[in-house]
C-alpha cells in the first residue's frame, strides 16, 4: 500500500490506490484515507507534542548531594578572594591593634635600652649618642619588633593587641591558620612597610579592605 505524502494539518483529500488481487488488475481501487485506522501505538506523533520529563522520585534513604559554590562576587561583579563568610575587621580596629602592639614594644625595647645603660655605667663605659650610633639603635628596635611578632606566630596565637580589640586571625577558608601562614604573614606585613607604607594603605582602596600581607599570606584579622 502506497500512500502520499503531505504536512500535518493539509485540508486537501488523498486517496490510496492499490491494484486488484484478482485477474482483472488494470481497473484500481480507491480507498480513502479516512477509512483507514491505524492502532493507537501505531499512530504518528504530532510534531508540536513534546514528551515531559519524568520526574524523579526520590529514593528513601538517599541523601541529595549539595554542591557549594566555588566562590563569592562582589557587588561590582568582581570574584572575591574570600570564601568564608568572616567579615574583615575595620581599618580604625585594626590601626589600634598595631598601636597596642607597638606600645608594648616600646616598652620592652626601653627596659633592654635601660638595662643594658645600667650595665655599662656599673663598669663606668659612657654611650655617646652620635649620628653614626643612630642607624644601630634603628636596626635593635626593627629586632625587637620583629622578635615580637616571630613569637606570636611560633606561639600559634594572636598578639596582645589583636585580643585587647576583640580580633583574630583567620585565613580565607575562615579556619585558624598555621604556624607557616603567621610566618608568611610577617614576611609580608615587613614588604608592605619597606614600600613606603603602600601595601598597609592599599586596604583602603581594596574591594575586600586587605592590604598587601593579607592577600600574600591569604589571611586576614575578623571581629571575635
Amino acid at each position: 500500500m502506497d500512500q502520499q505524502d503531505g504536512e500535518p494539518g493539509d485540508q486537501r483529500r488523498r486517496v490510496v490506490f492499490q491494484r486488484s488481487l484478482f485477474a482483472n488488475r488494470e481497473t484500481p481501487q480507491v480507498v480513502s484515507l479516512d477509512s483507514i485506522v491505524l492502532p493507537a501505538e501505531e499512530r504518528p506523533r504530532a510534531r508540536n507534542e513534546r514528551s515531559k520529563p519524568r520526574t524523579r522520585r526520590p529514593i528513601p534513604g538517599q541523601r541529595a548531594l549539595e554542591f557549594a559554590e566555588p566562590g563569592r562576587t562582589r557587588e561590582t561583579e568582581i570574584e572575591a578572594v574570600i570564601y568564608c563568610d568572616a567579615p574583615v575587621a575595620v581599618p580604625a580596629h585594626r590601626v589600634m591593634a598595631a598601636a597596642v602592639d607597638l606600645s608594648l614594644i616600646v616598652i620592652a625595647l626601653g627596659l633592654f635600652v635601660g638595662v643594658f645603660l645600667g650595665i655599662l655605667h656599673w663598669f663606668n663605659f659612657e654611650v655617646v649618642l652620635t649620628k653614626q650610633a643612630v642607624p644601630l639603635f634603628a636596626g635593635i628596635a626593627m629586632v625587637f619588633g620583629l622578635l615580637y611578632k616571630v613569637m606570636w606566630c611560633l606561639a600559634e596565637g594572636d598578639s596582645p593587641g589583636m585580643r585587647w580589640t576583640h580580633q583574630r586571625l583567620v585565613n580565607f577558608d575562615g579556619q585558624r591558620p598555621d604556624r607557616e601562614q603567621r610566618l608568611r604573614r610577617v614576611a609580608s606585613a615587613c614588604l608592605s612597610l619597606m614600600a613606603a607604607g603602600l601595601g598597609i594603605v592599599w586596604a583602603l582602596v581594596d574591594e575586600e579592605s586587605l592590604t598587601w600581607h593579607d592577600h600574600i599570606s591569604k589571611t586576614f584579622p575578623t571581629p571575635d
